[in-house]
């Protein structure tokens, strides 16, 4: 097949595929009924698993056109990076947004509560005590921090939660109070808060009305249970969906942490899978952990399954080039460039309704990431290429291929027929690839040496059904 046989052919299976891609995509429904609101929750510590469901639900409601979003909220505070995503992701959605504090709202719960338009708690609950602390080693306690580094990080949090109490309305020297204890707050004469402690409001307090105008505190209201809020929202007769963490997202944490080393066995299993005739154990332990590095980005909410299309079509250009036509570098080139994109775009988080590219600020991480793996994959690489082809292991892949395919006493005629050939190779070895002997095309391997495409080789022995070659000149007898 020629080049532009080959260019054809992409062209055929890429429009084949781009229905699915698209369907795949994170794009609002135009179904979605009128008059719907979710309800996320955040019952527990803030941390990377609960991360994953607010964007799977704020993803959900935006993708169904959703009315309001609702935080179901009852924590006692978690990570600040993990606040600061959630705060990131809520503001996304366009449609109303409220807190119900069902109990409490510590630390990083009154963040977030803060970066919705509107608060309302239970009757008995509470808000506040937003310092930044430090978890003991052990987890067994809070420790104070440096002054140094509290100083530092109350003023980071401080800027970030100020700008989400102006932007919904809420009242700015209440937030502060809450979280910098050198902040005093007295308001109408009333001391709310004396310098040296952290602010903490109940429900009556936090709706108590001061100023001219009369303004509540911090609380819309205090309402006795959800139901009641939806009803007084003017949600009654909505359409209500409750999003509920699946129990993965603790797995896709883990499985998200170690997405470099997952990246860099999928490399090399396919390095060795290329480099060995046949398909064995090395392709399939590649495409296990690539697989589980696409589980990981779907539980965590970011990849969607069309990148998995656009991978294993990107892994089907490849074999065609290694396998079909070598030597024209289209197939190679395009399915190597589109298995790249499918891993960046995996673990990149996109929201329906935005840009169809994402900016560079929202890929850099996943860029590095995937960066990072194929520099220590290549460098594995060059270091199995001189070491691979003389151990036992390799043997073993080669003659477990080769079974099956033919009796060894014909495999050993075939070869001993071989010997002395001189052929020319239609692509690097490196130390593997391929060479074309009279009519024949062969997967060999040199004895370690690098050897260029188009160069003059000659057979001098073999490693199951690979072929071992040395370099010949070109006046060579």
């Amino acid at each position: 097949m020629n080049c532009k046989h080959a260019v054809r052919w992409f062209l055929g299976w890429l429009l084949l595929a781009l229905p699915v891609l698209a369907s795949a995509q994170d794009t609002p429904s135009t179904a979605a009924s009128k008059g719907k609101i979710y309800i996320l929750p955040v019952r527990e510590d803030i941390m990377p698993p609960l991360l994953y469901v607010v964007r799977r639900g704020v993803k959900e409601a935006m993708e169904a056109n959703a009315d309001a979003l609702i935080i179901d909220m009852n924590t006692d505070g978690g990570r600040v990076d993990v606040t600061e995503e959630i705060i990131q992701i809520i503001g996304k959605f366009k449609g109303k947004t409220f807190t119900y504090v069902n109990d409490r709202a510590f630390s990083a719960g009154a963040f977030i509560s803060v970066a919705t338009q509107k608060i309302y708690m239970a009757p008995q609950s509470v808000i506040g005590a937003a310092a930044p602390i430090m978890i003991s080693p052990g987890g067994g306690g809070v420790e104070s921090l440096p002054d140094t580094v509290e100083a530092k990080m109350t003023s980071a949090i401080r800027a970030l939660v100020r700008t989400q109490a102006e932007k919904n309305g809420h009242n700015i020297e209440v937030i502060e109070a809450m979280i910098d204890k050198t902040k005093s707050l007295t308001i109408d004469g009333e001391v709310l808060n004396k310098e040296g402690n952290i602010l903490t409001l109940t429900d009556r307090q936090a709706i108590k009305e001061y100023g001219d105008p009369k303004k509540p505190l911090l609380s819309a209201g205090t309402v006795g249970t959800m139901d009641e809020l939806i009803k007084q929202l003017g949600y009654g007769n909505a359409q209500r969906v409750e999003i509920q963490p699946t129990g993965a997202e603790k797995l896709g944490t883990w499985i998200n942490a170690i997405s470099p080393i997952l990246l860099i066995i999928g490399i090399i299993g396919l390095y060795i899978e290329f480099k060995t005739p046949g398909f064995g154990v090395p392709g399939i332990i590649g495409l296990v952990a690539f697989g589980i590095y696409f589980f990981g980005g779907y539980v965590a909410g970011l990849s969607a399954p069309g990148w998995v299309v656009l991978f294993l079509l990107g892994i089907i250009l490849v074999i065609f080039e290694l396998f079909v036509f070598p030597g024209t570098f289209v197939a190679g080139l395009l399915g190597a460039f589109l298995m790249l994109i499918a891993l960046v775009m995996g673990m990149v988080d996109v929201y329906p309704g935005g840009p169809l590219l994402p900016n560079m600020e929202d890929v850099n991480g996943s860029l590095l990431t995937v960066g990072i793996s194929f520099i220590v994959s290549f460098v594995i690489a060059l270091g199995l290429a001189q070491v691979l082809p003389h151990t036992p292991i390799y043997q073993k892949l080669v003659s477990q291929t080769a079974s099956g395919e033919q009796s060894d006493i014909a495999q050993a005629t075939v070869n001993d027929s071989r010997m002395g050939k001189l052929g020319v190779t239609i692509s690097p070895l490196c130390p593997g690839g391929k060479a074309r002997f009279d009519d024949h095309l062969l997967d060999v391997i040199t004895r370690g040496e690098m050897v260029a495409k188009g160069t003059s080789v000659r057979i001098i022995g073999h490693s199951g059904s690979n072929a071992i070659v040395e370099e010949v000149s070109e006046t060579a007898s």
